[in-house]
């Protein structure tokens, strides 16, 4: 049985948490939250102590740790946990410091842990088998990735003069997928952005409507088109066009009914949380992440492709402010 603390008792936290008591091969032992009053909830309802981080990674019983907190923690917390010879598993990001992320992936590489950043798309079952077929040659050789995801709204004004900005905090997701998708690095970033949304995001410095196109070495493109706002619920769609076909991916409604009638057809709109659109693919990370400690052969996100999405981030927040395209070579490495 695989033994796991959890760090952060939020939102995020609340899920992975729940995933790992109901898993049938690892146990939730420990949790810590800097606010008691949620740690001592959460510990509650999962049947686990909550714990000092100092104690967790005293615990020789530990296997693993879950990094959920706080995106300012997730740096010291991945460290603190090579130290001590534990595994991780981080939600993104590792940090929003483009130095700091190289640190954290120069300690990774130098020890033996197993080692995850939960970029869940991956794992969404959709997805998955999207970029299995490209994998088995279905549609030839991929040409063009058309990447598009809004959220049904923006998040309140207080998570994003923290999070990072759009590039970093949502598009991140979205520059993961484009390099899984297109198999190869990029090597060139143009992005445009502005603030459409609401006034208070550019305010507080940041966009809230963005459409970015990337270029590999070898020609293939990928375009990815962001938005804060989507009236009618969380828009997630992909097309993949290759040599000899192309591939696509849709939404996930409320319901599968259609209602076809001499007024018109109608069908439910997309899901309207992304811890509702993404229910399986948190369930699938998280089993991917306790195989490979179990010893099962399985490809993980790791923390180079944790570095690799921040610096497509960098070099779109660079794009936007200069007016030009980045070449990604010039992007700390």
């Amino acid at each position: 049985m695989i033994k796991l603390a959890l760090f952060g008792a939020g939102r995020i936290g609340h899920i992975h948490g729940h995933n790992v008591a109901a898993h049938p091969q690892a146990e939730l032992v420990a949790l810590h939250d800097p606010y008691q009053a949620n740690a001592d909830s959460l510990s509650a309802a999962l049947g686990c102590k909550s714990m000092t981080a100092a104690e967790i990674f005293a615990d020789p019983a530990i296997d693993g740790i879950l990094v959920c907190s706080a995106t300012d923690t997730h740096a010291d917390l991945i460290e603190q946990a090579v130290a001590a010879g534990k595994h991780v598993f981080c939600e993104k990001p590792i940090d929003l410091s483009l130095a700091r992320v190289q640190q954290v992936l120069a300690k990774i590489n130098s020890s033996d842990i197993t080692s995850m950043v939960a970029f869940n798309r991956r794992f969404d079952p959709d997805f998955a088998r999207l970029q299995q077929s490209i994998a088995a040659g279905d549609i030839g050789r991929v040409e063009m990735v058309s990447i598009i995801s809004k959220d049904p709204s923006p998040p309140p004004i207080d998570y994003i003069k923290v999070s990072g900005g759009l590039f970093r905090d949502m598009t991140i997701h979205d520059f993961d997928m484009a390099r899984f998708l297109l198999g190869e690095e990029v090597a060139q970033v143009t992005a445009q952005a502005s603030c459409q949304v609401d006034p208070a995001i550019g305010a507080a410095g940041d966009v809230d409507t963005a459409l970015v196109t990337l270029r590999t070495a070898t020609g293939k493109l990928a375009q990815i088109s962001n938005s804060r706002r989507a009236s009618f619920g969380y828009d997630q769609r992909f097309e993949v066009h290759g040599s000899q076909g192309m591939l696509t991916a849709g939404n996930i409604n409320e319901h599968s009914i259609t209602s076809y009638t001499d007024q018109g057809v109608n069908a439910a709109k997309p899901m309207h949380f992304f811890l509702e659109r993404y229910k399986q693919a948190y369930k699938a990370e998280l089993d991917a992440f306790i195989g490979a400690l179990k010893g099962t052969e399985v490809t993980l996100p790791s923390m180079y492709d944790g570095l690799q999405a921040l610096r497509l981030a960098e070099a779109a927040i660079l794009s936007v402010a200069q007016g030009k395209t980045i070449q990604l070579n010039t992007i700390g490495d």
